[in-house]
């Protein structure tokens, strides 16, 4: 009996590695307007990035249907393998709920769903962890609760190098977005909770860079566990995080995750961040 894992693009895996990982990746779609892109399939990283640089208007993304999941969990109803699926926090979207809605359908008891309360880079993290337990030979159980353990215990954070996107969104007033741009603020944003929240904001990258560094020598990043980046095509900004990053912890055996469609709209190019598990119960 194999233990197959399941999750969706927002975890910004590329899709080539499937395979190689062992792992399934189910795309959400991204609208630009009234046109759909396949994320990841009809549409790349850099071309979303290009057209959310062109758009007068932020795209949005849909959530995976229950009848997508159910087409894909229905080949492994009767297979014999036990199958874990972990997708974006159900507060960022409905993906989570789609798949749950789609396994009650089934009846299908060697389905195992996670809402990771996160994305991006750190849902990549968790999947990560994931297919270590796998080939480790864990059982389904086993993984689904060291994953539930260690979500208590993930730290995400993210720096914004334009407010454009922000204000587009609606999140930023347009007279902050510009006092801002002028004084080079940049904001950093955490993940509580499956929610992305507004942390802290300092001048210039390394400033706000030495300031997540701050963070990570408090909660202690724990050493048997990868600490995972998420870069949008910056390796200016990218070094600056990892050099910070590395003062206080160990990143030589980091991962570097491309950023896509969902941090990407609303961080805008530019975004660079840091999940890690951290030491302790919280």
């Amino acid at each position: 009996m194999a233990i197959k894992i399941i999750t969706d693009s927002t975890s910004d895996i590329a899709l080539d590695r499937q395979d190689e990982l062992g792992i399934e990746i189910i795309s959400l779609s991204v609208h630009f307007g009234d046109r759909e892109y396949v994320d990841g399939v009809d549409l790349t990283k850099p071309q979303f990035f290009q057209m959310l640089h062109d758009s007068a208007e932020l795209p949005t993304t849909a959530q995976v249907n229950p009848e997508r999941f159910e087409k894909l969990f229905e080949k492994y109803r009767n297979s014999g393998d036990e199958v874990i699926g972990i997708f974006i926090s159900g507060k960022l979207s409905g993906t989570y709920q789609s798949a749950v809605i789609a396994k009650q359908a089934l009846g299908a008891e060697n389905i195992h769903l996670i809402d990771s309360l996160t994305v991006s880079f750190g849902l990549a993290l968790l999947v990560y962890e994931m297919i270590k337990l796998r080939d480790a030979g864990k059982t389904a159980a086993e993984i689904c609760s060291a994953v539930e353990e260690l979500k208590r215990k993930q730290k995400f954070y993210a720096i914004i190098d334009t407010l454009k996107y922000l204000k587009m969104g609606g999140r930023l007033s347009a007279s902050s977005a510009f006092l801002g741009s002028m004084l080079h603020i940049k904001p950093i944003v955490s993940i509580e909770n499956g929610e992305i929240k507004a942390f802290d904001k300092k001048k210039g990258h390394k400033a706000a860079s030495l300031r997540i560094a701050e963070m990570m020598e408090k909660e202690k990043p724990d050493p048997s566990h990868r600490i995972f980046f998420g870069d949008t095509d910056s390796p200016q900004f990218l070094n600056l995080l990892k050099d910070a990053a590395g003062s206080v912890a160990d990143i030589s055996d980091s991962e570097i995750i491309a950023l896509g469609s969902v941090v990407g709209t609303h961080g805008g190019p530019g975004c660079v961040g840091v999940s890690y598990i951290a030491q302790g119960d919280s």
